[in-house]
């Protein structure tokens, strides 16, 4: 038992004897006793109050530093109210404010508590550039995002064409752009390729033009055929005289001869127009002499 009791070859012995032991107790003991209590819970007070008070300081910035960005927010929207900024380019700048000024405004607060903020901003960054890294894709989702709300080639309420995809535009996100189609599908684009593609925007102008191609029958009078389909474009109070509808020989094709009837209306009516006088032109026609041909194919058999 004597290597368990004492120091032997440098080694730190593995129980202490009793005497020793004891002298230890005694002296923590004698520590208790000399403590002065009336310091020590002064300065554990002191120490509280300082905590309570940086906490008070801290609530009541952030109070504050929150009424001054909803007054700042307000202050935003009533600027771009006077000015007539586009709706989604004020959402995407609001939105980009109130989060910046919320980020400056908690980094405030921890350091109001004696926390380094530093080292938070250096492990933000970090943690940033790493998930950029990771989601380039995003990222370049985001830049198209971007460009749209300053380039503007369309507003929300546009109808477009892209991306092989038609609808009315109901929103422009950061990432993606939402579109809903005739038949109510709610279709996500992203960003990054409805940016660099080629968009068809049916709503910048206040009126469209409408073409019709009708086959009519080799043999029948054209110009009968043409007094008869601008006799149903002039007499609708949709379509506009000026510029006043036309109709022209398109093409002279295998079984048919094309005309070409052009009129002009306003934006919402341009698909009940044309829908309405593909049937008209089918219904009334005939009646005005006018024939539709069936396809058809001249064989000639030579006999040898």
């Amino acid at each position: 038992m004597l290597p368990l009791l004492t120091q032997t070859d440098g080694v730190q012995p593995l129980m202490l004897p009793d005497s020793v032991q004891k002298a230890n107790l005694a002296r923590s003991i004698e520590k208790v006793v000399n403590l002065d209590y009336k310091e020590f819970f002064m300065n554990m007070a002191g120490d509280a109050v300082w905590i309570v008070l940086k906490i008070l300081m801290a609530l009541a910035i952030y109070a504050v530093g929150r009424w001054l960005i909803r007054r700042m927010v307000k202050l935003l929207d009533s600027v771009f109210e006077r000015r007539k900024i586009d709706a989604s380019l004020r959402s995407f700048l609001r939105n980009t404010l109130k989060v910046v000024m919320t980020l400056i405004l908690i980094l405030s607060v921890i350091q109001t508590l004696g926390v380094n903020v530093t080292s938070i901003i250096a492990l933000f960054a970090s943690v940033t550039l790493a998930i950029g890294m990771a989601l380039s894709g995003t990222a370049q989702n985001f830049a198209g995002g971007i460009m749209i709300l300053l380039i503007k080639p369309y507003r929300v309420g546009d109808f477009i064409s892209a991306q092989g995809q038609s609808g009315t535009v109901r929103e422009i996100k950061l990432f993606s752009t939402v579109i809903t189609t005739g038949d109510n599908q709610t279709i996500y684009i992203p960003n990054n390729s409805i940016a660099t593609a080629i968009i068809d925007n049916y709503s910048t102008a206040d009126r469209r033009r409408v073409d019709w191609t009708v086959g009519i029958s080799y043999g029948d009078d054209v110009d009968n055929a043409r007094r008869a389909i601008l006799e149903l474009l002039t007499a609708d109070a949709r379509i506009m005289q000026d510029p006043a509808p036309v109709v022209w020989v398109a093409a002279l094709a295998d079984s048919s001869v094309n005309l070409s009837a052009r009129a002009w209306v306003k934006n919402a009516d341009y698909w009940d127009v044309f829908f309405e006088y593909n049937e008209k032109f089918y219904k009334t026609l005939p009646s005005k002499g006018v024939n539709f041909p069936f396809p058809q194919m001249d064989v000639h058999m030579k006999n040898d």
